[in-house]
């Protein structure tokens, strides 16, 4: 599997732990920067760039997840989820990890460099990677709500299969 990584100087030395960690697990990891650490870069442009890593992936055929990180992980978060076909999710906990993959079918992680434990953000970014969508029917609809929505700018809710 392919893992796009990015962050901002509050999640850089998060980054750079969870980069020895992929690769030692097997990943491949592509990183979208920051290169180097600079206490006045911005996040957006580097979790745009992973977002749309991912996705361009995903549309080739590739297995590939990504993970963003700054300070809390929100602005990551809305950064990355302007990407058209994101669908990133702030984790803070490792039920949420689980459920943004199998409920929500997320394909990013975002993580808060300034509230997450290196040791704990692995565990979250582990429980991210190996848990599969459920594809189960209401979950399916859900995400094709949204997708429809992304796509088209309209939603038609549907009542579930009885």
């Amino acid at each position: 599997m392919r893992v796009h990584i990015a962050s901002d100087h509050a999640g850089f030395d998060l980054k750079t732990t969870l980069v020895v960690e992929l690769k030692a697990a097997g990943y491949e990891v592509v990183d979208h920067g920051a290169a180097v650490y600079d206490a006045l870069d911005d996040y957006p442009a580097f979790c745009i760039a992973c977002a749309q890593g991912v996705v361009a992936d995903e549309a080739a055929g590739v297995e590939a997840l990504g993970v963003v990180l700054g300070g809390s992980g929100n602005g990551e978060q809305l950064a990355a989820n302007l990407v058209k076909g994101a669908r990133a999710v702030l984790v803070t906990h490792l039920d949420l990890a689980v459920l943004g993959r199998s409920h929500n079918n997320a394909n990013i992680i975002a993580l808060g460099g300034r509230f997450t434990a290196a040791e704990f953000a692995w565990a979250l970014v582990q429980a991210f990677l190996t848990t599969p969508f459920s594809g189960a029917e209401r979950h399916a609809r859900r995400v094709a709500q949204m997708t429809q929505f992304e796509t088209t700018g309209k939603i038609e809710p549907t009542a579930p299969a009885v």
